[in-house]
């Protein structure tokens, strides 16, 4: 049973008013990281799959927090994650994410049928990411394609793994992009 024990946890959350157009209703964007210590630094282990059941209780720690720091479930439209391993560890480490992760937003967001966006990679210290985001049942809906880029200052350290969830709050500001509209989603295969 590996073990990841929470170093750090920080949350980041935008409100968006405008982006050189007229003022709208402001869209919130956030995102939770927990940088961890990654079990499997400086080794190769062939079997990771049992390690995402226990990353469950983090996930769902994580999606509790920033569900209260967008002020509740309510209007939450979309939704993506990430990770950025340290130097001694490989992506596939971050990988481990997709599950526990992906699950712990649904099991809290309910209906969401959309697969969650993803992004990892191998990360220096104060490295970024860009975390996409989509919407929650329609993976075509353009007015909320869209990332927010998170970083931690000291993270991550070589044997650390930063896990990423992000929610957002409507569509992006001035979104004219036309396609699928959020008002035509079916929400029937998490495509359309």
């Amino acid at each position: 049973m590996p073990d990841f024990p929470l170093r750090r946890l920080t949350l980041q959350i935008e409100e968006i008013f405008h982006e050189g157009g007229p003022a709208s209703p402001p869209r919130l964007r956030g995102a939770i990281l927990a940088v961890v210590k990654n079990p499997f630094s400086a080794m190769f282990e062939p079997d990771l799959q049992p390690a995402m059941e226990d990353l469950k209780p983090l996930g769902l720690m994580m999606t509790d927090r920033l569900i209260a720091a967008l002020n509740g479930r309510d209007g939450i439209d979309g939704y993506g994650k990430g990770a950025m391993v340290g130097a001694s560890g490989e992506a596939e480490h971050g990988s481990l994410w997709h599950a526990p992760g992906g699950y712990a937003m649904r099991a809290r967001l309910g209906e969401s049928r959309a697969i969650v966006p993803s992004a990892m990679k191998v990360a220096p210290m104060g490295g970024s990411l860009d975390v996409p985001l989509a919407h929650i049942n329609a993976a075509y809906v353009r007015s909320h394609f869209d990332a927010i880029t998170v970083t931690v200052p000291d993270a991550p350290r070589a044997d650390e793994i930063v896990f990423v969830l992000a929610m957002s709050k409507g569509a992006r500001i001035h979104s004219r992009m036309g396609g699928l509209e959020v008002w035509q989603v079916k929400g029937e295969d998490g495509l359309r």
